[in-house]
């Protein structure tokens, strides 16, 4: 068994950071906004056990942690990093059931082109900045997007939104006026 490294990264969201690993978690992406929602993974129920964590979100090989206002990273960094570490080495599940997570779009054609898109150019930038973008509606020009992970409540998202994404589609599929967030 290869041993396990454990990588930070911080984020354009400073409420998170990016816990990267040297294996593959899962293939898609889960976002745990609470402790809550956290009860069907047992990965996040325990990062939720720490007073301090306020979201959790896993994709591919990393862990996006969000922390409490009244925590600080130079406090708590190291032990989410040893957490991290220990529940990768042990196998620990990040959901109790499976779901395959494919790339089979649907919707109209248009809106097969827009995923297709998010998926091929947005989603592995914003990956990078740990976070995920979904597609949620196309409806009269306007293409509605959910961000998650660091993309939350990020102060740079709605500018990356705007200037990025929107800018990006309209090029690409004349038919967009517009993107919007849905949990902005």
């Amino acid at each position: 068994m290869a041993t396990i490294k454990v990588y930070t990264e911080e984020t354009p969201n400073p409420a998170t950071r990016k816990f990267l690993v040297n294996k593959l978690l899962m293939n898609g992406s889960l976002d745990f906004a609470n402790r809550e929602d956290a009860k069907v993974s047992p990965f996040a129920n325990e990062l939720f056990k720490f007073n301090f964590v306020d979201g959790v979100f896993f994709a591919s090989n990393f862990v996006t942690v969000t922390k409490s206002a009244d925590s600080s990273w130079d406090d708590i960094e190291e032990i989410i990093k040893e957490f991290v570490k220990g529940a990768v080495e042990s196998d620990l599940k990040i959901q109790e059931v499976v779901t395959d997570l494919n790339t089979n779009f649907e919707g109209s054609d248009v809106e097969v082109k827009i995923q297709q898109i998010l998926h091929d150019y947005v989603r592995p930038a914003v990956e990078q900045d740990g976070g995920a973008i979904n597609f949620q509606s196309f409806d009269e020009g306007v293409v509605t997007v959910e961000l998650r992970g660091s993309c939350s409540g990020c102060p740079s998202s709605i500018i990356t939104l705007k200037a990025g994404i929107e800018g990006l589609l309209k090029r690409m599929v004349p038919e967009v006026q517009e993107v919007v967030a849905d949990s902005l």
